[in-house]
């Protein structure tokens, strides 16, 4: 993965970042309401039928292969506490600052190519790629961390991580540093991860067409 000059590459990024996360302790949570309580109303997102697999995706499964081999789980939602929504906010605000938008055409002159943004670069997927990896190191369940595809309010392709847990549905953007439920936000959704393989791409809602390519 090529580096660009004047931004810091995040050599071994996952345990660099884990780092962080544990020295930024509480202070992410201030931010925002820290008590899941107050959050008892979200909702979850009502899935279909089995969709196309993103080409993105695809692609990444064949670079990465360790981040798709997880196999066949049974569902599982996260458990939301102080404690995990606290990591959900730490994570979110950690990665949406650390990484700097980048599209895929002037980052690896491609249309579209998702990836760990381990030098410092990278467009929505790939924020919501490290996002998952850098919970799942904390100990999140893979099932409750799903790659989502949206259509933001210009009708363009956007990628969102998407935590389903035990109070319902909640959304981790780069376009903003709140976590907020997955109805509150002015998006179409599109498709998403099974929760029990993240090979399998589930629909959203009512049948429409999907983005050809995720850019923001």
């Amino acid at each position: 993965m090529r580096v660009l000059l004047g931004r810091p590459a995040l050599a071994g990024s996952v345990v660099a970042l884990s780092l962080l996360l544990s020295c930024l302790g509480g202070q992410a949570a201030s931010n925002q309401h820290s008590h899941p309580e107050r959050l008892a109303h979200a909702t979850s997102i009502p899935v279909g039928d089995q969709t196309l697999t993103p080409w993105g995706w695809a692609d990444f499964c064949n670079r990465y292969a360790s981040e798709c081999a997880s196999g066949v789980l049974p569902a599982e939602d996260l458990e939301l506490t102080t404690q995990s929504w606290g990591e959900l906010l730490r994570v979110n605000l950690l990665v949406n600052a650390l990484i700097q938008p980048l599209s895929d055409m002037d980052h690896w002159n491609v249309v579209d190519r998702w990836d760990i943004p381990t030098d410092g670069y990278g467009d929505c997927e790939d924020y919501a790629l490290l996002k998952r990896k850098l919970l799942m190191a904390e100990g999140f369940p893979r099932q409750a961390l799903l790659v989502t595809i949206v259509k933001d309010e210009n009708g363009d392709g956007h990628a969102i991580l998407t935590v389903k847990s035990d109070r319902g549905d909640f959304i981790l953007d780069n376009m903003r540093d709140e976590v907020k439920p997955w109805n509150e936000l002015p998006y179409r959704f599109v498709k998403r991860q099974s929760q029990t393989d993240p090979n399998v791409w589930e629909q959203i809602g009512e049948p429409m067409s999907a983005p050809l390519i995720v850019s923001r």
